[in-house]
């Protein structure tokens, strides 16, 4: 007799009414468990059964996770979650930016909303001055208190809560604009600037620069 047919022969056999407690020979099933009841679905015996309950000290620290943290600062967003949503401001989280241009011959006024889309630009050109009197000091005031009243018209003097300041360029401009965000004119928008920056280019490396004018 050969060896795998004795071996064969030495297995136990199982008992009538009751399930074999370990796998056949040579083969790769899993043994079958005695304890299973007959209720029991394959996914209970795969995944478990229901988690057991946590105790009361786990429930009345869940006030203090994380999620309810956020929404503890997030008050806009936990009433759309709960379905009485509140209007949130456009400028809630990016303000409005005005942009101030200055350089030798003229003066750029843009104002954009907080997605950077331009609703107003304007410049020295646009109220009258022409050819070298766009680099004026007189220009550029003009120029900036005819945007202040454009904004005041469109009706952004109630929508704007939030301002960015963004100046550029060394020009007549540049002081022109500020002084009249500083009159009365300006009185509406200069209280809500909560950022100023300086967006001027500094030139490094590059070509060479043109000669300078002699005369």
């Amino acid at each position: 007799m050969r060896p795998l047919t004795r071996l064969a022969a030495l297995r136990p056999l199982p008992r009538a009414g009751a399930l074999p407690i370990h796998a056949r020979w040579l083969s790769q099933t899993t043994a079958r468990l005695e304890g299973r009841s007959s209720t029991e679905s394959m996914l209970q015996s795969i995944y478990g059964g229901a988690p057991a309950s946590q105790p009361q000290d786990a429930l009345s620290n869940l006030s203090k996770s994380m999620v309810f943290d956020s929404f503890a600062r997030r008050p806009a967003e936990r009433g759309v979650m709960m379905g009485n949503a509140q209007p949130v401001k456009e400028d809630s989280y990016e303000p409005y930016h005005l942009h101030i241009y200055a350089h030798k011959h003229n003066t750029h006024v843009t104002f954009t909303l907080p997605n950077k889309n331009a609703v107003l630009s304007l410049a020295c050109g646009n109220v009258g001055f022409k050819k070298s009197r766009r680099g004026t000091f007189d220009a550029a005031y003009s120029l900036a208190k005819y945007a202040l009243e454009r904004l005041v018209y469109m009706g952004y003097a109630t929508k704007v809560n939030r301002v960015e300041l963004s100046l550029r360029g060394f020009g007549q401009g540049r002081d022109a604009t500020i002084k009249a965000l500083m009159s009365p004119e300006g009185a509406f928008i200069r209280d809500k600037i909560v950022r100023v920056t300086d967006a001027t280019r500094i030139k490094y490396a590059g070509t060479r620069s043109p000669p300078k004018r002699r005369l």
